[in-house]
């Protein structure tokens, strides 16, 4: 409700996280209803926030360019894309590519040409803006190339590595 007593209607948000899509209602006071969980929002600095479903507390970063949005909570990173980003990021590379989702640098390779990998495995580790994000395989497979080194400056939507 506002200060006249009025209610304030909820903003509801589209998260696409993988092949999840997850519901979230905010309302105005800075409140997020994810699924049946009411979480706080606290902000922190720029770009931080305070995250808190009453037991629990997360220390949440944003990051944000254009249509894109990185959510880092507990150095697990999560896409979201809006418009026609999420499209073309897609159908550029197919559901199975791995590709950085920002401008990082690789810190560790777990992988090799001809070496087996399941769904989910870690394949590398990134590190941007303080974060680690993990590279983790679309599909079960065998690495077929790797395209960069531990060092390298790896830029969004630039395979990685290549399964076969």
């Amino acid at each position: 409700r506002d200060a006249r007593g009025v209610a304030q209607p909820m903003t509801v948000i589209i998260l696409r996280l993988g092949d999840r899509t997850v519901q979230a209602r905010v309302s105005p006071d800075g409140h997020v209803l994810l699924d049946d969980t009411r979480f706080t929002v606290e902000p922190e600095s720029s770009g931080t926030y305070l995250v808190s479903d009453g037991n629990r507390r997360w220390h949440v970063a944003v990051a944000a360019a254009g249509d894109t949005r990185w959510v880092s909570v507990d150095g697990q990173v999560a896409v979201l894309e809006t418009g026609a980003a999420a499209g073309a990021r897609r159908k550029a590379h197919g559901a199975g590519a791995m590709t950085a989702p920002m401008p990082a640098t690789v810190v560790k390779i777990l992988v090799e040409p001809g070496q087996a990998v399941t769904e989910g495995e870690t394949v590398m580790v990134l590190e941007a803006m303080k974060m680690e994000l993990p590279i983790k395989a679309p599909q079960a497979g065998v690495v077929k190339t790797v395209r960069c080194a531990v060092g390298d400056l790896v830029q969004p939507d630039v395979p990685l590595v290549d399964l076969a």
